[in-house]
């Protein structure tokens, strides 16, 4: 039943915008609870990766003192992988395309976050 609400949040989020191309719920430690992946992508490297550079981001943001960590962007050449904290344990991380408009891709990130983390 969780998994079922988390793809209605992620669904609604790929909705949002022409420019996202995936989404997914993963826990910190890597473990894909819900996604809306284009076949191409493999869901278990994704969540690996997503633990990865969340832990990474995390250790540089409290290194660097600049807080708790918010969000991640990483930037390619073909676009954009976006994460946030959805609550303590769990990231939002959705991929767009390099013609996204961040900002209010970011705005409704938020929105999916906190949608997340009522049900976490």
């Amino acid at each position: 039943m969780r998994e079922e609400m988390l793809k209605s949040i992620l669904s609604e989020l790929n909705g949002t915008s022409a420019d996202i191309q995936a989404s997914a719920a993963i826990s910190t430690d890597g473990l894909v609870m819900a996604s809306i992946l284009p076949k191409d992508m493999d869901e278990d490297r994704i969540g690996a990766m997503a633990a990865a550079m969340l832990s990474l981001g995390d250790r540089t943001s409290h290194e660097l003192g600049r807080g708790d960590l918010e969000q991640v962007l990483v930037r390619g050449q073909h676009g954009y992988v976006l994460m946030a904290h959805a609550g303590p344990d769990t990231v939002v991380t959705v991929v767009t395309k390099s013609s996204a408009k961040l900002g209010l891709i970011f705005l409704d990130i938020k929105r999916a976050a906190e949608s997340i983390s009522k049900i976490m």
